[in-house]
């Protein structure tokens, strides 16, 4: 059968013979979405497919998969070039036809837990944004004061800057007791932080800065409560590796406890034990793109046969666009895949990275530039992330020279080669010692 999904109503084909009506129209209530699922199982429907824009497929594809039916979501990118008219009649008979020919390839989704821990990490994503959003409306609030402390501090949210705007809100104005609350790691003076504070302190400015400080607030409890069900979630799972018989690897990375927007609990021990691996010990990746990465693409890797075929879902590999011979194009696929910005970010980080990736990725933004070479970067995380999940292996740094050994031994290779098909030989000898540089 086929699908066409809207907001208010979904048209359903099957085929010639399996009922006086082959297409009828269903309505988006659940009683509804049930009705659907009883009619499909009368005309002896196996498998469905379909298309849909936004997150109104949702429902229906739960429902029908309760009911044992196959059921598939099809990208509309490709149905949707078909000259002729369009209406949601022949959109769901079009999508009929091409799923009995095999023509429609679905798209990827994990399985059923997953998605419960996606959309907890989803919506956790959601509130992050939000508090960051009332960290700028606090940030406008002080310049408009002309309170500049974003110049004597790093961050307005830590430790300081809270402990000073706090104090604002309550009525302090001396701007030497609001700077004698910083912490002792700030590298700016009390002096300096004090003319910092001198401002003009209106009252409409205040009025907003304290409902920026509440809504931050507010945010970060519900962000706090967030982590807990994710917590409780993530311990209900099914564990890969005993953590008693096989503990937790070391990590190399600095302990100083969660940083960022980091769950309050021990993610990073929640993860191998439904994984079984150890993602962080990867240059650049920490807890949260693991998180990221797991969430979206699940625990089992079998639905991608090759690091090629990963790659390629996350649209980090060249799209060779050949005609007549010859490649028109290589720039990578534009796709939303929240798995892919996790993995550039995570080659971004690499920028000061004494380790093999970190000089991978400055010798790719020496010769590409910084974009391509975050794109470079990410699509080696990706591959060396597939192998790990796909055999367990535990990630080894061969060091920070490891990669442009690798790029000065490809090119004697090529020297020698080219030497010989003119007729020479090349013979490596070292400089005299007052030659090196």
């Amino acid at each position: 059968a086929g699908i066409d999904i809207g907001s208010g109503e979904h048209y359903v084909a099957v085929p010639e013979g399996r009922d006086e009506q082959p297409v009828r129209k269903f309505g988006c209530f659940t009683a509804d979405l049930e009705a659907m699922a009883d009619w499909l199982e009368q005309c002896g429907i196996d498998t469905v497919v379909m298309e849909s824009t936004g997150v109104y497929w949702i429902p229906t594809f739960q429902i029908l998969e309760a009911h044992g039916l196959q059921v598939t979501l099809v990208n509309a990118r490709q149905i949707a070039n078909v000259p002729g008219r369009k209406t949601d009649v022949s959109d769901c008979q079009w999508l009929q036809q091409l799923h009995t020919y095999g023509l429609l390839r679905g798209s990827f989704r994990p399985a059923d837990f997953i998605c419960v821990l996606r959309s907890y990490w989803r919506h956790r994503d959601n509130l992050i944004r939000y508090a960051g959003a009332h960290i700028q409306h606090m940030q406008k609030a002080l310049t408009e004061m002309n309170i500049q402390l974003h110049n004597v501090i790093s961050n307005i949210t830590g430790a300081t800057g809270m402990r000073i705007i706090r104090a604002i809100i309550s009525g302090e104005r001396d701007t030497k007791k609001l700077a004698r609350m910083k912490d002792p790691r700030v590298k700016s003076s009390t002096d300096t932080i004090a003319k910092s504070l001198q401002g003009d302190y209106r009252p409409e400015h205040l009025f907003a800065l304290r409902q920026a400080l509440e809504l931050y607030d507010f945010y970060q409890t519900q962000i706090a409560a967030c982590d807990k069900e994710l917590e409780d979630y993530m311990s209900r799972l099914e564990p890969k590796v005993d953590i008693q018989a096989n503990p937790l690897p070391k990590t190399k990375k600095s302990s100083k406890g969660s940083r960022g927007n980091e769950p309050n609990f021990d993610l990073r021990t929640h993860l191998y034990r439904i994984s079984g691996v150890d993602f962080t010990q990867i240059d650049g990746i920490d807890v949260m793109t693991v998180q990221t990465i797991l969430s979206e693409t699940g625990l089992d890797p079998s639905p991608f046969p090759s690091a090629k075929h990963f790659a390629s879902w996350l649209g980090l590999c060249p799209n060779n666009r050949i005609t007549g011979g010859r490649i028109k194009s290589s720039r990578t696929r534009k796709v939303s895949n929240r798995a892919a910005d996790a993995f550039r970010l995570a080659a971004q980080g690499l920028t000061n990275s004494k380790s093999a990736l970190g000089g991978y990725y400055r010798r790719m933004r020496a010769r590409l530039g910084a974009p391509d070479a975050i794109t470079a970067t990410a699509h080696k995380l990706a591959r060396i992330f597939y192998r790990m999940w796909t055999t367990g292996e535990p990630f080894h740094d061969p060091g920070v020279d490891y990669y442009e050994q690798q790029y000065q031994d490809r090119i004697i290779r090529n020297m020698k080669k080219r030497a010989k098909s003119m007729g020479f030989v090349i013979e490596l000898k070292p400089l005299p010692e007052n030659l090196v540089t």
